[in-house]
């Protein structure tokens, strides 16, 4: 049973407590009224030794029950119908409470105290909403920002390449070794076009799509060692170095496809934020249950305020529009999602120059860690 409906049930037989109570205490006091007037009545000399007593006797003990009896229903109805109107009026509270959350503001929810649990419920919404709301300005922002950015450093690559072909072009007999030279600096620029196209459509297809898993029982050793693998060139450049801790055969149900993703996004995150000649550490550990996959590498320690938001949507560590450095800071938010759509859980963890990923995966994606 839910909390909502056990909270009802509450209210309605505390409501029918108060009821019976109010019940019981009106034909009470109408009781003692009624013997009251029957004392005072009674007790009147005048009218108890009076020649008329004995004939208005049977007709007013008749008038006397049928006004107890009027009274008595009249008070009960009442009574309900207050009653039976209350809960009506606790719902237009509510409604107006719950029409505020369209657009919740700082002020909270106030409602009556009978309906505490529920205004602690909608107020919890209302916190949530607005938080809710603020993310989602601030991913907002970061991403206009960052499409900002990125329009901004494609004019240099471009200018970069248009000027050397345009040496190209103006110099005749330029030397073999010069053209070498500049067509390197314009391929350089042209790849680095590339790079920045690509995060547009990152960004694009990150925000239209929604990601869905096709599980299938994969090789998850096989596959791990061969996306290291495809990165030894990238290594070579700040020469890096890996130490990989791969068993053999351990197999997952899994979205390879996607997993494989989420792993190489991990990747390319070490790489760009390593120190040069530093090692980056892969290892694989088979749980219970689970499997747990870690990527360590040696860089500048992430603080702590920059750690809590490292998964949200378009946020970089390195927010320097021109630097070379980082994406669209999609990666790790995309890596989230996909290892949270198998069950499972991404941390992230930096002290002491040192920059640690774990992720904890269920070997059935549909079961939880």
């Amino acid at each position: 049973m839910s909390v909502s409906r056990e909270t009802h049930k509450q209210m309605a037989k505390k409501n029918a407590v108060k009821l019976l109570a109010v019940l019981v205490g009106f034909e009470v006091v109408l009781v003692m009224l009624f013997l009251l007037a029957l004392i005072i009545v009674t007790s009147a000399d005048w009218w108890y030794h009076s020649e008329n007593f004995a004939v208005w006797k049977p007709l007013l003990r008749v008038i006397t029950y049928a006004v107890f009896a009027g009274l008595s229903i009249m008070g009960c109805y009442y009574i309900a119908y207050r009653f039976q109107l209350k809960p009506l009026e606790y719902l237009d509270d509510v409604t107006e409470a719950a029409q505020l959350l369209a657009t919740p503001t700082e002020a909270p929810v106030s409602l009556p105290p009978d309906l505490k649990k529920i205004e602690d419920d909608l107020n919890t919404v209302r916190i949530q909403t607005l938080e809710s709301q603020k993310a989602a300005q601030e991913a907002e922002k970061r991403r206009d920002d960052l499409l900002v950015y990125l329009a901004h450093d494609l004019k240099t690559p471009l200018t970069s390449v248009l000027g050397y072909l345009k040496l190209l072009e103006d110099e005749p007999n330029i030397s073999p070794e010069l053209i070498s030279k500049y067509t390197g600096i314009a391929r350089d620029k042209a790849e680095r076009l590339e790079e920045l196209i690509n995060e547009f459509f990152e960004i694009t297809r990150f925000s239209t799509n929604k990601l869905t898993l096709e599980p299938a029982l994969t090789n998850l050793s096989r596959m791990l060692m061969q996306i290291t693998y495809e990165f030894n060139p990238v290594l070579k450049d700040k020469n890096l170095k890996w130490n990989i801790q791969i068993p053999e055969n351990i197999e997952l149900l899994c979205d390879a496809d996607k997993l494989e993703r989420a792993i190489d996004n991990l990747i390319r995150n070490a790489i760009n934020y390593s120190f040069n000649d530093s090692i980056i550490q892969f290892t694989l550990v088979q749980l219970e249950n689970s499997v747990q996959i870690c990527v360590e590498n040696t860089g500048n320690t992430i603080p702590p305020e920059k750690l809590e938001k490292i998964f949200e949507q378009f946020y970089r560590l390195d927010i320097a529009r021109s630097s070379n450095t980082g994406g669209a800071g999609l990666g790790l938010a995309i890596a989230k999602e996909i290892v949270e759509l198998h069950h499972g859980i991404i941390t992230a963890y930096s002290a002491d120059e040192r920059i640690r990923f774990t992720i904890q995966l269920p070997l059935d994606c549909q079961k939880i860690v």
